[in-house]
C-alpha cells in the first residue's frame, strides 16, 4: 500500500473474486477503463485467494460473499488474520444477508451490492484503499442494528467519554482528520482513541469496531 503522503497517486491494485464468469468479467470491465486502478488478478473461488494474492499483491480484494467451495467469509478471514493484508470488499445480492455481517465481522471492510452503480462501485475501492473511512455508513447501520444486544458487552463499560465520542463520529463515516475538526483535537489525539477503540473491542479496523459497537447497543 501506498504511504499516505502518496497515496492518491497510487495505481490501486485490485483482485476480483467471484464464482460467476458474467459478473466478474463485467466487474474487470468497469474497472478496466479508470486510469487509477488496475485488476492484477481474477479468481472463481474463495480457495484461489490465497494463491491469488500471493501472486498479484493486490490492495484492494472484490469477492463474492457466496461461493461453492470456500466462501468469502473464511476466504476475509483468513486475509484478515495477515499483518499488511489487502483490504476485502465483499459483494452480495442483498443487503440485509446474514452473510453480509458475518463478512463483516471476519475483517471486510466494506460490501457492495451487485446491483450497485459503476460510480458506487469505484468509489467504494478508492476509498477502502486509500482512507480509514468507513464506506455507505447507513448500509453498514442497517446491516448491524438487528443484531443490538440489550446487554453491553464489557468492554463497552471501559469506554471513556471521549472515546464514545470518536466512536459516533467513526460510525458517520467521518476520517481521523474530520473528527479532529469536530471535536476540537489533534489529529494524533484522534488516533489514539482509535486504536484504543480497537484494542477494547478487539476489532480489527474501524468497519468492525462500528459494527461490534451497534450489537453491543452503545449506537442506535
Amino acid at each position: 500500500m501506498a504511504a499516505a503522503g502518496d497515496a492518491a497517486d497510487q495505481v490501486i491494485r485490485v483482485a476480483v473474486v467471484d464464482d460467476d464468469d458474467l459478473v466478474r468479467s463485467g466487474l474487470v470491465a468497469i474497472i478496466g477503463l479508470e486510469g487509477d486502478i488496475e485488476v492484477v488478478g481474477e479468481g472463481a473461488d474463495g480457495a484461489d485467494v490465497p494463491s491469488l494474492v500471493a501472486r498479484s499483491s493486490p490492495d484492494v480484494v472484490l469477492m463474492d460473499v457466496r461461493m461453492p467451495h470456500i466462501d468469502g467469509i473464511a476466504a476475509t478471514a483468513a486475509l484478515a488474520s495477515r499483518e499488511g493484508g489487502p483490504a476485502v470488499v465483499v459483494l452480495t445480492t442483498f443487503e440485509n444477508d446474514s452473510y453480509v455481517r458475518d463478512a463483516l465481522l471476519a475483517g471486510a471492510r466494506a460490501f457492495v451490492l451487485k446491483r450497485a452503480t459503476p460510480e458506487q462501485l469505484l468509489m467504494t475501492v478508492r476509498t477502502v484503499a486509500r482512507t480509514e473511512a468507513l464506506v455507505f455508513p447507513e448500509a453498514i447501520r442497517s446491516v448491524a442494528v438487528p443484531h443490538a444486544s440489550t446487554r453491553a458487552p464489557r468492554w463497552v463499560g471501559r469506554l471513556t467519554a471521549r472515546e464514545r465520542e470518536v466512536m459516533a463520529e467513526m460510525a458517520r463515516g467521518s476520517t481521523n482528520s474530520e473528527i479532529a475538526e469536530s471535536l476540537f483535537i489533534s489529529l494524533e489525539t484522534v488516533k489514539s482513541h482509535v486504536r484504543s477503540l480497537l484494542a477494547k473491542s478487539g476489532a480489527r479496523h474501524r468497519t468492525e469496531l462500528v459494527v461490534r459497537a451497534y450489537e453491543s447497543g452503545m449506537l442506535s
